[in-house]
């Protein structure tokens, strides 16, 4: 495999960017309207923004250095497509989740579970890309 400049995930990357631009202003917003400067103050639904927003800064960027790498590994751009819409699908449902509920939502399950099978199928294409480089 030619090692290649990880084009199609730079454009998800400014995609998600986008994403947790709006998540922190959602967490804001939510600040703002509740007047609380630190921590949730016990408002559900600043809990809810800020647990989305963190969410989201603890699971995606991880994952799409896991993509980026697929794709300077050289796979086709319909695999590291693939891999980069699973992960936008699933951070929103998690997204859309966490800002409904805290408690567990069909958002949250399968935006989380998603997540992990990407992360997995990355990692494991990877390992498999690097062990037959040598």
């Amino acid at each position: 495999m030619t090692p290649v400049f990880p084009f199609y995930t730079a454009i998800y990357a400014a995609i998600l960017g986008l994403f947790a631009a709006l998540l922190t202003v959602n967490v804001i917003v939510n600040r703002v309207r509740a007047k609380v400067d630190i921590a949730d103050g016990g408002v559900s639904a600043l809990a809810q923004a800020i647990r989305a927003h963190a969410n989201f800064a603890e699971h995606t960027p991880l994952a799409l250095l896991l993509i980026g790498l697929v794709e300077a590994f050289g796979y086709r751009a319909a695999i590291v497509n693939g891999l980069a819409v699973v992960l936008l699908v699933a951070r929103l449902l998690s997204a859309w989740g966490l800002n409904s509920s805290l408690k567990q939502t069909f958002g949250r399950q399968s935006g989380a579970g998603l997540t992990i099978l990407l992360t997995v199928i990355s990692a494991a294409l990877i390992l498999y890309a690097a062990s037959s480089a040598h």
